[in-house]
């Protein structure tokens, strides 16, 4: 008796991880695609090139100023005075030290403001992949790195759809 009672519950416990699996309902959701299709990806590009826009402009002018006196001293330098042509490479080196210098700057505050950008955008992907995931049951939804995903699965195109609605 005790044995076939043993018996029943090994059965039943070798089952249940089986039955629990079988009404998990697991997604996967790509969030590289998510963070460069969405509309509020765009939004972002968008707002930060408009934002570094004129500090690019200003940059660029001053990359060809440099450039234009580096051709003055090439061209004129060999019949220039010692003085002048002195005068010249001293002012190519510092306006060459303060383009590098307001490039690095530009750079710097861009990366700064992409960033930020680029949480504000993580946080929306995640709310709405946790509203999509809630509204359809789902247990479990997992992004990258994962080995495999069949298309079955896949979220990713449900949740860029419920991105693109009016929130």
């Amino acid at each position: 008796m005790i044995n076939l009672i043993s018996r029943i519950i090994a059965v039943v416990l070798l089952l249940l991880p089986s039955l629990v699996l079988a009404e998990t309902k697991i997604a996967f959701v790509n969030m590289v695609e998510l963070m460069e299709k969405s509309p509020q990806a765009e939004l972002a590009r968008k707002g930060l090139e408009e934002e570094f826009s004129g500090r690019d402009k200003k940059l660029t002018a001053a990359r060809d100023e440099v450039l234009k006196l580096e051709e003055t001293l090439k061209n004129d330098g060999p019949i220039m005075s010692d003085a002048k042509r002195s005068e010249l490479e001293k002012k190519i080196l510092n306006s060459k030290r303060e383009y590098n210098r307001q490039q690095d700057e530009l750079r710097e505050d861009f990366n700064i403001r992409r960033n930020e950008e680029l949480g504000k955008l993580q946080k929306k992907v995640h709310e709405i992949i946790i509203i999509v995931a809630k509204a359809e049951s789902y247990d479990l939804v997992v992004t990258q790195p994962v080995l495999y995903a069949s298309e079955r699965i896949d979220l990713t195109a449900r949740v860029l759809e419920e991105m693109k609605k009016p929130q």
